[in-house]
This record gives structure tokens, sequence and C-alpha cells, in this order.
């Protein structure tokens, strides 16, 4: 979830940029009568930057900062303009007015999208230009851009995007390897009587599946040692076999500090749960249904691989709807229509096949693509070495620098700047470091703080001066504070009335201390947003708008909880009132005569814990809103603990462990408002999906909302239909939208030519863009 929560998901269209460290010229062997222009062009670019990964892979990168970074090493095939706007002719480019200026956009290819009704089929057709080069000379052409595709395609990969996820002809047949993989099916009635009574195969992936999360979880409780965090569990029970007991025994006669032996207590485990999944399942996860996913798709692939194995279908050799017509011409099928498609069959990164796979193993005519089926190692081994036909060549990664120098070959001309360099940094450094020489171009949050400091540093006390020149622009992206239904829940039943209740109590509150705390940390370089969507989206819902509401401003009742005359205080008192309403309606035992709640319902909790990731110190636009909300709840006997980690890593693991609570963070958006990866049931990280839907939100009539509206490419339909997706998101009580922040971009007025950076920087056009024509000064 680490890399969900920092960013979405194909397209790296926000550069988040940060930092300050020393800089470090790049002189080479120059002669000492060399002209001193000449030595100062060797005068690196430093961009500042949030921590790395070290995945600087167009196919593994995971993290924003990771995408950026091998970003400057590649070309895309998908060209958009400043308002987010596809440029389906970027061969010969296409000139689009924004804000009464026409600019000239090109790329390297063409591409037309095709939808025919009658076969309800959308064909992709992309033509790249024959002239663009690698780094290291040889030239692109269709076998990189196949070679990608079925990378993207292996049933092995594990990276972030979807392309497989598309119903491209004969998608399913290749990753099944079996030509009637898209005709045969497994019932419901046929995998609920596998489930009933499990075959041989099914009992043996069950029985399995319980094991292997169980020896995973012993691990995990080792690791909690040393851990501060769970400093008060590993005190009262010093070696883990006795705390892994706690967590997963199921007998109550069964006393693990009577057994030396740790692989005993481990057996004697194993042996109480043997196939029981869904005790495993509330153990695990607070509900039967938490694994139901994984089980079911489990025993699903067993009893369809068994039709396949006694149908007549034959071995899948490639994929059906992916063809190469030419040295220049690919073309992509697929069945019906999805908005959001495009993006991700046509924005891809066109990685060298010489260098990721293996050429001698490429054979396209003979169903060769360049590695094993299967096993994509050859291709992770260059992971952290990223090479392609970007403006800038990958040299190294070393004490947190990511090294690089101008690609001599970039089809639209060598770099002006020679040398480049990415530096991990923190947010607190970046004014100061642009500001007093360190860097030269970053990205700091916009708080009124921030912004002081940096007009301190321009002799006219501006934000555009003569050491610092700023441009801000509204990020693509939004903050929130996130509630897990898996963990926060009545009797282990996510999507009850009574767990929802449970849910928006602490909405309610947290929704009323926004205005305070978001105005005092960023003033008007953020607002408070009502929808859980940017604001920079068409999808977005306005105050203008029919049925537009501010988030959780409603009773359990359905009341309005303010009047538009109460000043703040009457309106934390009414929303106290209404909190306590939601945790009546949980189920929660409330004293009248103390006016506090004694007793929660079961499978909830008098106390819940909530992370912000503040370094520690409570440097975080929710964390006024948190600690008042923890003294209002306090009035309720309510405990709210807020947990500031100097580590953020901590908040990213307890995600993907499925440990979090409540949790604040932002997300990071694309040009498209699909809504599939965040909030489709599929994706739950506790539903058995994968790891972006971090709510655990799984509802039928949001999931059929979310595939009704990608397959659509009417706006004004799928505008509608994403609102009433926003609102159910709200009815779950799963998350409160926070803030709609802007993008600092800050460079150094002294040593960055100001008149070769990009003009109109916008949500969609980051500095980045044109990276190739900047010089400095």
């Amino acid at each position: 979830m680490k890399k969900l929560l920092v960013l979405l998901l194909l397209l790296t269209l926000v550069v988040s940029i940060a930092g300050c460290a020393p800089k470090e010229e790049v002189t080479g062997d120059i002669e000492t009568e060399t002209p001193v222009e000449e030595v100062v062009n060797n005068t690196p670019l430093v961009v500042g930057y949030s921590a790395f990964s070290e995945k600087f892979s167009p196919f593994f990168a995971s993290t924003a900062y990771d995408i950026d970074a091998s970003t400057l090493t590649q070309v895309n095939l998908l060209k958009t303009d400043r308002s987010g706007g596809i440029i389906y002719n970027s061969i010969e480019g296409e000139t689009v007015a924004y804000n009464g200026v026409d600019y000239f956009y090109n790329g390297i290819s063409d591409i037309k999208v095709d939808y025919d009704e009658t076969s309800d089929i959308t064909t992709y057709n992309i033509k790249i230009r024959d002239d663009v080069k690698f780094s290291d000379g040889e030239t692109v052409d269709a076998d990189d851009i196949i070679f990608s595709y079925y990378v993207l395609s292996d049933p092995t990969y594990t990276g972030s995007s979807t392309l497989y996820s598309y119903d491209i002809l004969g998608m399913t047949n290749y990753r099944m390897n079996n030509s009637m993989a898209e005709v045969l099916s497994v019932s419901a009635e046929e995998l609920a009587a596998e489930l009933d009574n499990p075959g041989e195969d099914s009992q043996a992936f069950i029985e399995g599946f319980v094991s292997d999360v169980l020896v995973s979880e012993l691990d995990w409780v080792k690791s909690l040692y040393g851990d501060d965090g769970w400093a008060s569990y590993t005190e009262m029970h010093p070696i883990p076999k006795d705390l892994y007991a706690m967590f997963y025994n199921l007998d109550e006669n069964y006393d693990s500090y009577t057994v030396e032996d740790e692989t005993q207590v481990l057996n004697d485990i194993l042996a109480q749960y043997g196939s029981d999944w869904k005790m495993l399942s509330v153990n695990y996860g607070g509900s039967e249904s938490y694994f139901q996913p994984d089980i079911e798709g489990g025993v699903g692939e067993i009893l369809l691989s068994n039709k396949l194995a006694s149908s007549e279908g034959l071995e899948v050799p490639a994929i059906e709807g992916i063809k190469k017509l030419s040295q220049t011409e690919v073309e992509v099928k697929v069945r019906g229509f999805e908005a959001p498609a495009v993006y991700s069959i046509c924005g891809i990164d066109v990685a060298p096949m010489h260098y990721y796979g293996d050429a001698t193993m490429y054979d396209y005519d003979n169903n060769m693509f360049g590695f094993t089926r299967g096993d994509l190692s050859i291709v992770e081994s260059k992971t952290s070495q990223p090479m392609g036909a970007g403006p800038y060549k990958f040299i190294k990664y070393e004490d947190k620098i990511v090294y690089y120098e101008a690609n001599e070959n970039y089809y639209k001309g060598e770099p002006e700047t020679k040398y480049l360099q990415l530096k991990e940094t923190t947010d607190g450094e970046m004014i100061a470091g642009v500001g007093t020489g360190e860097i030269d171009i970053a990205n700091p949050s916009g708080s009124v703080a921030k912004f002081e400091e940096l007009k301190a540093f321009n002799s006219n006390n501006e934000t555009v001066g003569d050491v610092i020149t700023a441009s801000s622009v509204n990020n693509l992206g939004y903050g929130y504070i996130g509630i897990n239904a898996v963990n926060v829940n009545v009797a282990g039943d996510i999507s009850s009335e009574a767990s929802k209740n449970l849910r928006k109590a602490f909405a309610t509150i947290y929704a009323v201390y926004r205005d305070v705390s978001i105005d005092s940390y960023y003033g008007d370089a953020a607002m408070v947003i009502n929808y859980p969507i940017s604001n920079t989206s068409w999808a977005a819902p306005q105050k203008a708008d029919a049925g537009y509401e501010i988030a959780f401003s409603k009773d359990v009742d359905g009341n309005p909880i303010y009047t538009s005359d109460m000043i703040a205080d009457d309106k934390y008192a009414a929303a106290l009132e209404a909190a306590k309403g939601f945790f009546i309606a949980a189920g929660y035992t409330f004293d009248e005569t103390t006016g506090m709640f004694t007793a929660a319902p079961e499978g909830a909790s008098l106390e819940y814990e909530v992370i912000v990731p503040g370094d520690g110190t409570g440097e975080h636009p929710a964390f006024a809103m948190l600690t008042d909300s923890r003294e209002a709840l306090a009035k309720l006997g309510i405990t709210l603990t807020i947990n500031d980690p100097s580590d953020t890593n901590v908040l990213w693991d307890s995600i993907d462990s499925n440990t979090h609570v409540m949790w604040t963070a932002a997300w990071g958006s694309t040009l498209d408002p699909d809504m599939y990866q965040v909030y489709h049931s599929s994706n739950g990280i506790g539903l058995g999906g994968t790891d972006s839907n971090s709510y655990n939100i799984a509802d039928p009539e949001l999931d059929k909302l979310i595939m009704d509206a990608r397959q659509s490419s009417d706006q004004s339909f799928r505008k509608a239909t994403y609102k009433q997706a926003l609102d159910i998101i709200l009815d779950w009580g799963v998350e409160v939208p926070n803030y709609q922040r802007q993008n600092l971009v800050i460079f150094s007025t002294e040593r960055v030519n100001m008149s070769t950076v990009t003009p109109d920087i916008t949500t969609y056009w980051v500095w980045m863009n044109d990276i190739e024509l900047i010089k400095m000064n």
C-alpha cells in the first residue's frame, strides 16, 4: 500500500520533489584552458527529493519518487497537454491553446482509438516514429513495445500496471495458457459446493493457505521485538512463541509457556486450525470473510484448471489481441469500451528489449518475446539500473543521490544541462536548501510557515524574487483520513449499519475540526474538500451541483447537524452530540449520569488508534485536527490514541499487514478519475485482493457503479455515476476527505535560468516536462 498511498497508478503526472543536500559539482576531466562557460555548464542541476526505494524500473517502480527517477530515463507512448488532454497525433505534433497562449506538443507516437459497436471491440492503433533511439544508440521499434506488453501481461508480473485487467482478446487464455480459459468458467453454485465439501486438491490448497499464513505470522511476531510500538506486548511476553500463542491459540487449555520449543508451539497451533480458514480470518482480520476472496479465488482456479485440463483447449503461446503490424506499428484489441483503458494500454514506457530482456530469445513470428514465459528474473535484475530513451541516462545511486548524465541520443535533442542529481532530504529542509544554494529545485509543502520562510529569502519579501522563484498549482491528489472497515466494525460485519454508524461517529468529529486545522497549517495554500476526489478532476462535485453536501454534516437520523448561524464552538458541540448518536446506534452503552460510554458492542472498542506520519514532531496538516478530535472524544469516554512515528514506514507496514485502524495520508490521482483500484472490493487488502483498497470497503452497488462509469465515454454520465459512488464511500464512513493542497515548486532564481523553465506549469504539466531545455545560469 505504500506504493498506492503515494501514487496512483500508471502515469506519473505529478512530480513530488523535495530536499536539500550538499551540492556536488561534476567536472570530469577538464583542461585548464577550457572556457569558463563550459565549466559552468558542467554544474549539475540538483533536485531535492523524498526517499527512494531504489526500484527505478519502468515495470516495478512503486513510489512516486522511484517512478520519477525511472521516468527521466524513459519515453512514454502517450503525450498529454497542459489541461490533461491526450495528444493523439504527437509525431507531427499538435498546437493546443492554454490560458490564451498556443503551445506545441510532440511525442513519439500517433494513437488512434476506434470502437466498433457491432463487434463490441475497441481497437487501439499505435504508430511510433522511426528515428527515436535509446541512450545506447539502439533504435526504438515495435519489438520493444511488444516486449513491454508481454512483461506487463506475464502471469508472474507483480508491478503496479493493470494492463492485464482489461479484456484484451486472448489475455486470459495466455495467462492461463489454455485456449478455453475465456470460454469456460466456474459458476457460483459449483464454487459453493466445492467449499462445502472440498475435493483433494481444494483441501490441500486450503490447508496450505492456512499454514502459510500462520507460519508467516510467527515471523511477523518475531519482528515486533525491538519495535517500540509493540513494547507493551513484547514486554508482557518476552519470548516470541508465547506472544504468537496469545494471538492465535484456539484452545483455552493450551499453555505455550509449558512448551519450550518454538517449532512445537507452531505445530500445535497449526493442528488447532487445520483447514479452518474462517477462524483464521477472524483472528487475523476480525471477520470470517477476511480470507474469503483468497479461498474462493484459489479454489475457483483449481476448479477452472480441472475443467481446462479435461477440455480440448490448446496451449496459448501469444496474446491474440496484441499484434505487431510493422516495425513502427502495434495494434491492441479489447472487448467492450472502458474510458480509462487508453491510459493503461497506450500510457506505457517503451523499455529496451535488448537491455531488460534477452534479444536472442525474441522472435515475434515464433512467439518468443525476449524472456522465458513465467520467469521475469531477467527483467527484475535491472530494477535498480534503468535504461531507456528518455532525456537522461542513469549513472548510479549512491549516498542517497541518483546521478544522471544527459542522453545525447534524446529525440528532442540532448539536454542543455549535462548533469542531473536527485538528492534525498526532508520536507523541512527544502526551502532553506534552495535559498542557501544547496539545491536548485524543490517541492516543499505549502504551509503558512513555509510561505513566510520562502519570502524571507527574497529582498522584495515576495514568493517570486531574486533568490527564489515559486510556482503553485493545485496538486493532482488530496489529503484524507482513512478508517479500515475490517478493523473498525461491530461483530465482524463490515457492511452493517451498526459498523457504518461506528465509523461515522469518528468521521463526524474529524470533519468538524478540518477547517481550523487546514487553515492554520496551509493558509491559502489549501482548502477543505467534501468528497474523496481531487478538485482538479472534472468528476469532482462542485458547490453549485445538485446534491452537494458538507462531508459528515448529518446526524444518525439524516438531519442537518449545523445551522448557518453557528459559530465554531457551536459546531463542535453539535458534532459531539451527533457523534454520541452514532455511537449509540452502533450499540455502545451510554451512562446518562457520567455522560460517557462505558461499554462497546461486540467487535468494537472504547479505544482506537490513528497513525499520523508527522515525523514524530506533529508536522502534519491533520495533526491539529486529530488532537482536537482526541479531546472531544475523551468527553464521551472514547480514547483516541495518536501514533506519530518518527519513521513513516510504521504506517506503510501496518497497512501492508492490514493491522492499521485509522490513519491519515494523501492520494495521488491520475488523469482519469477511475475508482477501480482504490475502492473496488476486488482490491481490498483485507479482503484477499491487492493492496490498493486499504479501507476494505466492499459494496456490490459501489462495484457496479465503478464498472459502469469506466465502461462509458459519456463524461456527463460518468460524473453523475461517480457522484453516486462518492456518496456510498462517505456512507460507509471509511474515508474523511480532508484537503486539496497546492503544489509549491520553487526554483533558485540565482542558479536556474528561469527563461528556460517550461511556462504555464499546471497540475498536468509539471516543470520536468521540458527538462531538456533547462539551463543553469
